[in-house]
């Protein structure tokens, strides 16, 4: 972290990620006491997946504060040395969503044991899917492929080289446009890591600002939404063939801004038992330990 309370904040453009952007964007983050730089990546430079698998944010990238999924936290932080976890959530009411074909045989989420998944590897899906579909199956019946990007999901589902894929919102909404059919919803479970210039007192206002753009978006969505389109326009500028056949029109029209909640603090209690379950399945090394997992 460099002098004061200037903060390197990395951003994910996702769509549950909206607060960020407009906390920066509108000076809260400012007016609670931080000089935040927001750290993004063009879309169009992104090939599998925003945060780099190889290299650490804080170490590497200088970033101090970084939202990630909750499980992907655990293992980074462990494996790569990559901060600590501060804080956590669902950030905003927008599930997961398991589509398929409209010919396929699959009807209920049963019927997905054994079938090939799409989703991005390393990412809230992988894991926030494998706890999913194991209310529904047995463990060593979850079978994830890994195929990038939601446009990269999208296309496989679309030329049948995978039998059901996990997207999120603006993209779900897309999919059904597209003629897929839902079979599952979950809830989408992130996490937020700090490197070790984080304390209490930047992390306080950094959910304060947070906080209060996430009220003004709840508060006001409608103005808000081209910002959360913003994803889905740039999709269509790297993927323009998934889109040629699609009323784009009818797809804005049935999108709505989603209501976005602020995130909790990191609890200990609870992300070690999220561990215990990524040690079961050999996700995590069995020495990992949440006293260097989870910040004090």
């Amino acid at each position: 972290m460099g002098t004061g309370n200037s903060v390197r904040l990395f951003h994910l453009p996702f769509s549950f990620m909206l607060p960020q952007r407009v906390a920066h964007e509108r000076g809260y983050f400012e007016e609670a006491g931080l000089a935040v730089e927001l750290i993004e990546r063009e879309r169009e430079s992104v090939d599998v997946k925003y945060i780099p698998s190889e290299s650490s944010l804080t170490g590497d990238h200088g970033v101090d504060l970084y939202p990630i999924c909750k499980w992907e936290s655990i293992k980074r932080t462990w494996e790569m040395d990559d901060g600590r976890i501060v804080a956590k959530g669902t950030f905003a009411d927008l599930p997961y969503t398991v589509f398929v074909r409209p010919d396929s045989g699959i009807e209920d989420p049963a019927d997905l044991a054994g079938v090939p998944v799409a989703v991005n590897r390393r990412t809230g899906q992988e894991y926030t899917a494998m706890r999913a579909l194991e209310e529904h199956m047995a463990p060593e019946d979850v079978t994830l492929e890994g195929f990038g990007m939601p446009t990269d999901r999208l296309r496989a589902l679309r030329d049948g080289e995978v039998a059901a894929a996990i997207l999120l919102d603006p993209q779900s909404t897309l999919a059904e446009h597209m003629g897929f059919r839902e079979v599952l919803t979950f809830e989408n479970h992130m996490g937020i890591v700090g490197g070790e210039d984080v304390d209490g007192e930047v992390l306080d206002a950094f959910m304060a600002a947070y906080d209060r753009a996430a009220m003004e978006i709840n508060a006001n969505p409608e103005r808000y939404r081209a910002e959360y389109l913003d994803m889905l326009e740039k999709d269509s500028r790297v993927a323009p063939d998934l889109f040629e056949d699609v009323d784009m029109d009818a797809v804005r029209a049935d999108l709505s801004v989603p209501r976005y909640e602020v995130p909790e603090r990191a609890d200990r209690a609870e992300l070690d038992a999220h561990l215990e379950w990524m040690k079961e399945r050999k996700l995590v090394e069995e020495s990992a330990d949440i006293d260097r997992i989870v910040a004090n």
